[in-house]
């Protein structure tokens, strides 16, 4: 499978797009200005308990405050409280753990306020983002995540991940785990170590102790409430955790990220560095790899089915569940065997584009799946086992439970923010009110770009809604080339799927935008 990643940076907003052989299969957006992903460690100050919860309420400088169950303080919340405090007051004066005085483990029945009190300080990660009217999920236990492995402080045990399925590798790895962790750490060994030479192993660990030596510092001069290390950026994150042979090309327009994505590539897979690619043309490059279209065609409520020759899904949202139904169209009519054939076939279609819309849109909690009526218990396996195998390539932890009789699947995913929502539809423009005559709104692009023309001599490009860019240039005689021979400059035109229907933008050759109406 060919995996390409396309990192798009404009109006302080950087949009991350996954492509699967050319299929749109994930989306992330990350403001310039956000002020913390899942992965980054805070100190924060309980501002108050919530006995009937069995959780606390903690200050991490945001307007929401953090949530903190007592399942998620972890056994070695006190060695937590005992270092946090002995640092900060210079107590102690190293990051290493070696020789730290362990605390006994806190029950992992008991309840919060015999742990913790209001205006304690505690170190912290996030582990889920906000979602709704819900503050973040924190979690005070600690793990600091490389490439290959995951550093735990305050443990000594070396995990390894159960898709490793050869003994001999799993000693192997052990072994050389063994050998070169810090006292006072635990090591979780990542599928992706699976092979991997000494030398690559060494150099993740010694990143990850550099990560804790950096969060040690900031804990000793940062003030309360405040962030002591930051994850990596989006991009970088999907690298290190989706990175491998599979990876052709990763474009990026901007020139400072794709540095930043070269030196990381160059650290876990140096002869691989130039598949990062800074991408410079006028035609926005989301636009280009056609994922304004698939974000068109891939959200909403009717979803088509590729290659099913007019099946399609339907995806309801409710408050406690998310339901998919899914329609065969005109596709089968009779019960005879070639057409329960047929049913299995469209089913199948159904979990891979299901299982890429899961991700696509992160949806998490319980999902709820109608497929066609299949009444081979042999037809079922196979379904069964099909949405496993497409389910495999999604990194949110998820349980899939085989067909009930009823023929429904039900699916479990893990929720780390909030899901994505993007409409499809546009507003209708003569549904209400008056809107701006469409023969305006080309005068008043044509004013606009003869006022530019007379300030600026270099190239512009007009960038418009797809049916406006199809009136501007049909035809010999078209509007463009009549602008053309008009004002002897050439106005380059460039469709945009996510504009509206009279929305514009004009930009200079550096890309700078001049002007633009939005309906």
């Amino acid at each position: 499978m060919k995996k390409e990643l396309i990192v798009s940076h404009e109006d302080e907003l950087t949009k991350i797009a996954l492509l699967e052989d050319g299929r749109l299969c994930e989306l992330h957006e990350e403001e310039d200005k956000n002020d913390f992903v899942v992965g980054d460690l805070f100190i924060g100050k309980v501002k108050k308990l919530a006995p009937n919860l069995n959780a606390a309420f903690v200050n991490i400088g945001y307007d929401k405050d953090a949530f903190l169950h007592y399942q998620d303080l972890g056994p070695q919340y006190l060695t937590y409280k005992k270092f946090l405090k002995d640092t900060v007051s210079k107590k102690q004066n190293t990051s290493s753990l070696k020789n730290f005085e362990i605390q006994p483990e806190i029950d992992k029945n008991g309840t919060v306020d015999k742990i913790i009190a209001k205006d304690d300080v505690v170190l912290l990660q996030i582990t889920k983002e906000p979602i709704s009217t819900k503050g973040p999920r924190i979690s005070t236990q600690i793990s600091l995540t490389g490439r290959f492995l995951v550093l735990i402080p305050f443990d000594n045990k070396v995990s390894i991940s159960k898709k490793i399925g050869s003994s001999e590798e799993k000693v192997r790895l052990r072994t050389l785990i063994d050998s070169i962790k810090p006292e006072g750490f635990g090591v979780i060994i990542r599928t992706v170590a699976e092979g991997k030479k000494v030398a690559d192993l060494h150099n993740d660990m010694n990143q990850l102790i550099q990560k804790w030596e950096n969060t040690f510092k900031n804990i000793q001069k940062n003030k309360v409430p405040s962030k002591v290390l930051s994850e990596d950026d989006k991009a970088s994150s999907i690298l290190r955790d989706n990175f491998n042979q599979d990876f052709v090309n990763v474009f990026c327009d901007d020139e400072q990220m794709v540095e930043e994505m070269k030196n990381y590539v160059e650290v876990i897979a140096p002869e691989r560095k130039n598949i990062v690619q800074f991408y410079d043309s006028h035609i926005p490059l989301l636009e280009y790899y056609n994922v304004e279209k698939q974000l068109k065609q891939s959200f909403g409520k009717h979803v088509n089915i590729p290659s099913s020759k007019g099946a399609y899904l339907v995806i309801e949202h409710t408050e406690a569940l998310h339901v998919i139904d899914v329609n065969s169209g005109n596709n089968i009519t009779a019960g005879n065997s070639a057409t329960k054939e047929h049913g299995l076939n469209v089913n199948k279609m159904a979990a891979t584009e299901i299982a890429r819309q899961l991700r696509l849109r992160d949806m998490g909690g319980i999902i709820v799946v109608d497929f066609i009526d299949m009444t081979n218990p042999d037809h079922r396996r196979d379904l069964f086992e099909h949405l496993k195998t497409e389910m495999s390539r999604d990194k949110a932890r998820h349980k899939i439970l085989p067909p009930s009789k009823f023929g429904l699947i039900q699916i479990t995913r893990q929720r780390n923010r909030p899901e994505k929502q993007i409409d499809t539809k546009e507003e209708n423009p003569n549904k209400d009110g008056e809107i701006v005559a469409p023969i305006v709104i080309v005068e008043k692009m044509e004013d606009t770009i003869r006022t530019i023309m007379q300030k600026d001599k270099g190239k512009l490009y007009l960038h418009v809604h797809p049916f406006v860019e199809a009136f501007l240039t049909k035809g010999i005689k078209s509007i463009q080339m009549k602008w053309f021979l008009k004002y002897k400059k050439w106005v380059t035109i460039i469709p945009r799927d996510s504009f509206k229907y009279l929305e514009y933008k004009i930009y200079n050759s550096k890309k700078e935008e001049l002007s633009g109406y939005s309906n």
